[in-house]
């Protein structure tokens, strides 16, 4: 356990026969010590960057290559949640808790959706070495249902290891109405899309005030700063004169841009000479097979993602200029990585909004030309289709939470002037995102405690790939690696892979195991599995011993379906029953009530003074779907926003003054059928509203739910949000009725409705 330093003074009767003493300052440095930062994109391929082959502009990216280390060998999990435990602890993310994304917990060691004590971040040991440390960005290393203003804030990034927070806390959010922390409590953006917002520039703005801030009182103190953006996961947004610099820049299509892209790679040297184009993945139609209006919807959700990593490093250039004037660029580590590769989850078509993948509700492509206006704007919430995808990851197959080489191969700089004499080399050897914090404790002369804060430590492998930097020839010095996901498994191991794809509910086992010889196929084209029995029968037998040594037992190939309400006993939605009392903060997706699983009744004690006070009651969801209980005109009112079609319902008389308890009850056939709201006063039924498509998310990529006003992301356009109500609200009543079995469900993510055309492909 941890305790005060014992005191090394005199202590007599008065001071005046006594000897001070003062324990040993934090800010225990000289200056000289190198600052760390760590730079992580989101879903973004092999082949995005342009000094990774990309013909999308990304200058600053390519500058910290040009004056740092490029690595074509470096390897993530396949998912976001894994790949971040992996990065702060240098563990492997099965065992310190976390096989899949951090929204749920099905009950078992591997997977907590938190990170375990006994594994301290890189901002807990750097902190207990005196740094100063800032998280900036997405976190998502926390159950989803602690993420309310209640907390518990355990595993927020204060609680683990880090002095400042600036971010959103879930997968993933809207670049434009980002739900936004601030240390341990949330905040609303500072300024609205029409005044110039964008979460990028206000993440970049936080990280150069906290150094700033930290610099300008502890000159001599290093700093360590974390920045995670939502760049380039879903939804693709950006500021309008980015995504209109790409008009007509994709126009050949996902076929010739990936020729393109890849005969930039073979020129450049990122990958060798001899390396194949891995052929179209299946469910990937050729370019020319599509309709005009796939085409043009196709093109614009590119160039949607194109303008977003533009803008992305447009921001990361402001940081650069930053440090450079600031003077801390020649002495300040920084590593830029992508979580893992290029998202799946736009299916075949790609999708304008992302609740449009949990029906079968696609945009209407023989009517495209209404939509594209949109695309990329706060009216938005787009993922490009897997053939875009596909040529993120140029030039390799599969994609983001897959084992094969587009889930787990993603790009890697390392830059530090005073430390990189070598520098605008390439590197190849085999690198995996468990030895950053390895590499960064060597070069920083770090010697991991056994405990912190009292727990005693895992040991972190001793993994670090500083060896690599000044020879850009020397082998790779590493042990074995295993991957797993979804069940989808794969082993490295001195230049050979094994992988097996797994397809959702076969049983494990099944799957056909394929192996390749990573030295000389980088693009895993050439299956040896038939002629190399034996090696990949040592490989299989591999997995299985690293597989028990890291906790990654049981397999478990559920994933977005567990994302649904929490088994756990005594958890947030037991029973099903919600009692607020407001005001109260606005609640994150996880936290509010799940109104698409079921029937409910919304049950609100309002009071009002006269007729003019009106507003929002309850609000769910955003822009592109949603609802909204409000009072206007005196009248009690419902709006059910399917796709941006606003519905609205109407009270038949107007509303008492005094208090009364309004309600909506909501009943339907089950998700993607067709249902109805009653709207009632004091009981009686006064208005009804049909709905006919029942949404089951309601609302975009990281939409919430708002008592008393309509916030962030506006679900109607019926008022003026956040239109606060002007009343009193005493009471909040939701009961959720769950559908009966066999009511229409419709599977919730891209990878379960498409999975028909990918088995065994």
């Amino acid at each position: 356990m941890t305790q005060e330093p014992e005191f090394q003074g005199r202590i007599g009767k008065t001071y005046k026969d006594s000897d001070p003493w003062w324990p040993p300052t934090s800010s225990r440095h000289d200056g000289k010590t190198p600052n760390v930062v760590v730079m992580l994109f989101d879903d973004t391929g092999f082949g995005h960057f342009g000094c990774y082959g990309s013909t999308i502009e990304t200058p600053n990216i390519d500058k910290l290559a040009a004056g740092g280390l490029q690595y074509t060998n470096f390897h993530t999990t396949a998912l976001c949640s894994p790949t971040r435990a992996s990065l702060l602890t240098g563990r492997n993310h099965h065992a310190v808790g976390m096989r899949g994304i951090a929204d749920y917990d099905p009950g078992f060691p591997n997977m907590r959706a938190a990170v375990t004590r006994h594994a301290a971040t890189l901002g807990e040991m750097l902190l207990d070495e005196g740094y100063a440390t800032f998280a900036v960005g997405k976190w998502h290393l926390n159950p989803k249902e602690e993420r309310s203003a209640a907390g518990p804030f355990t595993d927020w990034p204060l609680q683990r290891g880090f002095n400042r927070y600036y971010g959103f806390l879930g997968g993933a959010t809207d670049q434009f109405y980002p739900d936004l922390t601030e240390d341990n409590h949330h905040i609303n953006p500072p300024k609205t899309p029409e005044q110039g917002y964008h979460l990028n520039e206000d993440l970049i703005d936080h990280s150069i005030d906290f150094i700033r801030n930290n610099k300008s009182i502890y000159p001599n103190q290093p700093f360590f700063l974390y920045l995670a953006f939502g760049a380039t996961h879903s939804p693709h947004q950006a500021p309008q004169p980015y995504i209109d610099k790409y008009k007509g820049k994709f126009d050949q299509g996902w076929d010739s841009v990936r020729d393109e892209w890849f005969a930039r790679q073979i020129e450049s040297g990122i990958i060798p000479e001899g390396t194949q184009l891995a052929p179209r993945n299946p469910g990937v139609d050729a370019w020319d097979d599509l309709s005009d209006g796939a085409k043009k919807l196709a093109c614009k959700l590119q160039e949607a993602f194109a303008g977003f990593l533009d803008h992305t490093d447009d921001q990361i250039g402001r940081l650069i200029t930053y440090l450079d004037r600031a003077g801390e660029i020649d002495n300040t580590i920084i590593l830029l990585m992508a979580d893992n590769g290029a998202s799946q989850e736009g299916g075949p078509q790609g999708i304008s909004a992302g609740e449009r993948y949990s029906h079968p509700h696609l945009d209407d492509l023989d009517n495209i030309d209404e939509i594209l206006p949109d695309i990329g704007t706060p009216r938005s919430d787009p993922n490009y289709p897997w053939g875009w995808a596909q040529a993120g990851n140029t030039p390799l197959k599969w994609y983001k939470s897959t084992t094969h080489a587009g889930g787990v191969r993603d790009p890697l700089l390392v830059h530090w002037p005073d430390g990189i004499k070598n520098i605008g080399g390439v590197r190849r050897q085999f690198t995996h995102v468990t030895d950053i914090v390895p590499t960064l404790l060597d070069v920083l002369d770090i010697t991991p405690k056994d405990s912190y804060q009292g727990y005693p430590q895992m040991p972190i492998p001793d993994n670090s790939f500083a060896y690599t930097f000044d020879d850009p020839d020397v082998s790779s010095d590493r042990g074995p690696q295993y991957f797993e996901m979804f069940g989808h498994r794969a082993i490295w191991a001195d230049g050979w892979k094994a992988v097996a794809r797994h397809v959702k509910n076969d049983p494990i086992g099944d799957e056909e195991w394929e192996l390749y010889y990573l030295d000389a196929d980088f693009s895993e084209c050439n299956n040896l599995a038939d002629t190399e029995p034996e090696k990949l029968r040592e490989l299989i037998d591999l997995w299985w011993i690293e597989a028990g040594r890291n906790g990654v037992l049981p397999i478990d190939d559920r994933s977005f379906q567990l994302t649904g309400i929490s088994k756990k006993p005594g958890g947030i939605h037991d029973g099903l029953k919600y009692h607020y009392t407001p005001p109260v903060d606005r609640l994150p997706s996880s936290i509010a009530p799940p109104l698409g699983i079921g029937e409910w009744t919304l049950d609100a004690v309002i009071e009002r003074h006269d007729s003019d006070e009106e507003g929002v009651i309850f609000a769910r969801g955003s822009h592109t779907s949603g609802l909204s209980l409000y009072v206007k005109d005196n009248r009690l009112q419902f709006d059910y926003n399917c796709f941006t079609e606003i519905l609205t319902g109407t009270s038949q008389r107007e509303l008492p003054i005094g208090e009364c308890t309004v309600s909506a009850r909501f009943e339907g056939e089950g998700i993607g059928g067709e249902g109805r709201v009653t709207l009632l006063v004091d009981g009686d039924e006064v208005g009804v509203l049909n709905i006919p498509l029942i949404m089951r998310g309601l609302g975009s990529t990281g939409s919430v739910a708002s008592i008393g006003g309509d916030e962030l992301s506006p679900t109607t356009t019926s008022y003026d949000a956040p239109f606060y109500f002007t009343g009193t609200i005493h009471t909040i009543d939701v009961e959720i009725r769950v559908y009966e079995t066999g009511a229409r469900l419709v599977k919730g993510n891209a990878g379960d409705i498409y999975s028909s055309s990918l088995k065994k492909g």
